[in-house]
């Protein structure tokens, strides 16, 4: 699939990414997917994985890999991801264009 502008991911995921993998016995990827359900519509599933699918796309950048399966990156064009650290905790974040509308703990999307 040929994406106008595949999603991007910032310095700060892949530093965090490389801190718990540090931990790790074997290195994981951060697989973001787009699935059905959550308040809006849409929600994101954000998770560690062991192995990388045939077709899905690998994001790198210091030494470290984000996973987006085909079926996702029509939603995820053009978006970002991060890292943030806020009062609510720590997390991932996607920072979506494509999204028309949110639910407040940003997991959840409509389009």
């Amino acid at each position: 699939m040929d994406l106008t502008l595949p999603p991007k991911v910032t310095e700060r995921a892949f530093a965090r990414l490389a801190e718990i993998n540090a931990a790790q016995s074997a290195p994981k990827a951060l697989r973001v997917a787009v699935e059905g359900g959550g308040c809006s519509g849409f929600q994101y599933e954000i998770t560690l994985a062991e192995a990388v699918a045939e077709d899905d796309l690998v994001l790198e950048g210091a030494g470290q890999r984000v996973l987006i399966d085909p079926v996702s990156l029509p939603f995820l064009e053009n978006a970002v991801i991060d890292f943030t650290d806020e009062l609510i905790g720590a997390r991932f974040v996607v920072e979506n264009p494509n999204a028309t509308s949110s639910c407040g703990c940003g997991i959840s999307f409509s389009m």
